[in-house]
């Protein structure tokens, strides 16, 4: 069903809605906006609310970047899309919509994370290509234990234990997740004490996006109704395993006649099945992936997270159903080989902008794409057992260990500098700046905390 202002409007009342948030998620990753009453919304809807320049400056740490042109003069509004609108499950009479940044003049902001992804997905298009998107969440549930963050169990791997202890919370997130229309794919214990995974369909990339920031409303609101904190910041525990937002696409396309639409990764006819059009993404992403991190894993705690051999990606290598290569190459399920052709990136967390994360993602693979650009081989064992020479033999790389090597190598990218635009660029890349230096005199653990809550 497509939503119009009409459709919200007639939703808000049956459902005896008070408050409607609009939400944006900033170039920190926090997920922010702005809340009209019911009464109002038709015009706030129509107008959009007004926000300060300055909040693409503002950092996760709450201190604003210099940014020229985001200080104290100046607006832009936040216009909702009424595709995103929901009833929210778990708070009262509330409900949300996800918004675009745009000018006064109603034009899309050229610091708006959101556009950014749609310019991206206009680009796959002048290809006659189309991205689906689906990703796999990780976070914790802990509790306040005379205030420190303790897991909310200690339950293994996989554990059906885990599945126990956790039940009533997990139904409700479910339940909350299917209230607002989302299609849930898998959930499972994951490796770290009372750390989950869930995973939804996959779906167009600008809908995949805006399902990331629901997925972390709706998992920590939730979680707050059984007195539990969630936690999907990438090393909320230093000694347990990380989380990772990690990104499964697929391109699609018509066919040579035109006629049907082709997952453009799927070649029966080569090894594991993957298209020369699926290896030269990979080659792109991999030519790109020491800059793409800056804004995938964008906080200093992902740094912590990206270890050799914790299966989250230290090297900038690929392989089929590798673990620890950056890129892993699913294997096919049965009966719908094509359907499930697709290319997983495991160096993303939730504390990059989605937005951001996908449509950097995308202009990283097209750039492959369009120039042909070859991954190298395909690697069959974890990179961290070969020899630094083998290593360089291969072409493998370690990953930058520090968002500041990051940022570093995302000043230097120019395709990726380009895809975003000078001002985005720009006042990303100082929001991050700001961050990586108010935590390079804090302890890990006073980082950990810090990015506990707010991830």
């Amino acid at each position: 069903m497509v939503m119009d202002t009409r459709d919200v409007i007639q939703q808000t009342q049956a459902a005896k809605i008070r408050l409607v948030r609009f939400l944006y998620c900033d170039n920190g990753g926090i997920i922010r906006g702005k809340a009209t009453h019911a009464q109002k919304l038709a015009n706030r809807m129509r107008e959009g609310i007004g926000q300060t320049l300055a909040m693409q400056a503002f950092t996760g740490v709450e201190t604003l970047a210099t940014v020229e042109g985001m200080g104290p003069v100046g607006e832009f509004r936040l216009q909702p899309d009424p595709e995103t609108f929901v009833v929210l499950p778990y708070v009262l009479n509330t409900a949300s919509m996800l918004c675009d940044m745009v000018r006064l003049d109603g034009v899309p902001w050229e610091a708006c994370p959101r556009s950014f992804l749609k310019r991206m997905i206009a680009r796959l298009a002048e290809h006659n290509m189309r991205a689906e998107i689906g990703v796999e969440h990780e976070f914790y549930l802990a509790r306040d234990v005379e205030g420190q963050y303790a897991p909310a169990d200690y339950s293994a791997c996989y554990s059906s234990i885990g599945m126990d202890e956790q039940s009533m919370v997990v139904d409700s997130i479910l339940a909350a997740l299917e209230a607002q229309g989302f299609a849930v794919e898998l959930f499972h214990t994951e490796l770290g004490p009372s750390q989950q995974e869930l995973s939804l369909s996959h779906t167009d990339a600008l809908r995949a996006a805006d399902q990331v920031l629901r997925v972390r409303e709706t998992v920590r609101g939730v979680a707050r109704l059984f007195k539990l904190y969630a936690s999907f910041a990438p090393k909320p525990f230093l000694d347990q395993g990380g989380n990772g937002a990690h990104i499964h696409l697929s391109l699609w396309g018509t066919d040579k006649h035109e006629r049907a639409q082709q997952n453009l990764f799927y070649d029966a006819q080569q090894p594991g099945s993957l298209s020369q059009t699926g290896l030269y993404f990979i080659g792109g992403v991999l030519r790109h992936l020491h800059a793409l991190v800056a804004i995938t894993c964008a906080s200093p705690n992902s740094y912590r997270r990206l270890l050799p051999h914790f299966w989250s990606s230290a090297y900038d290598a690929y392989g089929f159903d590798n673990r620890e290569g950056a890129i892993r190459v699913p294997s096919l399920f049965r009966g719908r080989e094509a359907e499930s052709s697709n290319l997983e990136l495991k160096s993303a967390d939730h504390s990059g902008n989605p937005y951001l994360s996908i449509g950097a993602l995308i202009a990283a693979g097209l750039d492959g794409i369009v120039n042909k650009i070859k991954p190298g081989e395909a690697q069959a064992i974890d990179p961290g057992n070969y020899s630094d020479e083998e290593r360089e033999r291969f072409g493998i790389h370690r990953l930058p260990t520090t968002l500041d090597d990051a940022l570093d190598a995302l000043e230097q990218d120019r395709v990726l500098l380009d895809a975003l635009g000078p001002l985005l660029a720009t006042s990303y890349i100082a929001v991050k700046r700001e961050e990586a230096s108010f935590f390079l005199e804090k302890s890990p653990e006073e980082e950990a905390v810090q990015h506990f809550y707010k991830y």
